[in-house]
């Protein structure tokens, strides 16, 4: 049977807006083609410079807690073939526990927060006002059903006006990771795709971008 897959992550791109307030990545040559004979052949070797908060990344309990496991440290059960189960909020700004449904079909799946703000990627209004994000309620009914990662495919999955982030202190404080700033949740299947989100293993960071893919046996995906 063939896999249908799901891109979720932003390219990262030189210069990009990213998170606000934070720098935009740098993107640039370490290494020319016309420069490498160096190391024997004639080759590419780029270098980027970039915040953890950069595309589509994500957030492991070290970004929130001192003693909390860091991106390399992230259990891989939660980031690999794990099953998902979408959540549709698009048009709803201050998402509450309602639109989760039945707690125990979240047991251990991988929960992706559909709002639909990522048409908005790249201009300013995405940094702006008005981005859709979870209510600290949400964030302790996820908990209390032992999900394996929470994504949503919004700038933050707090509102930012909060200082105390309550859905980054719930989820990150229970072992939780975080994916923010994800695309296409649209075209995921509500139930039956599964979840590849893989950072670099970097040590000493709560932040990093990754990859992130939806894949299915069912060809139902979308594309």
């Amino acid at each position: 049977m063939s896999k249908t897959t799901v891109e979720l992550s932003h390219p990262i791109s030189d210069g990009m807006l990213t998170y606000p307030g934070l720098s935009g990545p740098r993107v640039t040559t370490e290494i020319s083609r016309q420069h490498s004979p160096l190391i024997g052949m004639a080759c590419d070797i780029a270098r980027v410079d970039m915040v953890g908060k950069t595309g589509t990344y994500i957030d492991a309990p070290f970004h929130f807690h001192v003693d909390g496991a860091d991106i390399a440290e992230l259990p891989l059960e939660r980031l690999f073939n794990v099953p998902i189960v979408m959540i549709r909020a698009a048009g709803i700004g201050a998402i509450g526990p309602d639109v989760l449904g039945d707690p125990a079909r979240l047991w251990g799946k991988a929960v992706l927060v559909h709002t639909g703000w990522s048409a908005r990627w790249g201009s300013p209004e995405y940094q702006g006002p008005g981005y859709p994000f979870l209510i600290g309620e949400v964030a302790d009914a996820l908990v209390a059903a032992n999900v394996a990662v929470v994504g949503i495919d919004s700038l933050d999955i707090d509102d930012m006006s909060l200082p105390t982030r309550p859905c980054h202190h719930a989820l990150l404080g229970a072992g939780i990771p975080i994916i923010e700033q994800m695309t296409n949740l649209d075209v995921v299947p509500d139930i039956g795709a599964r979840l590849v989100a893989l950072p670099a293993p970097v040590r000493g960071m709560g932040s990093f971008p990754l990859r992130a893919v939806a894949w299915s046996d069912h060809g139902d995906a979308g594309h």
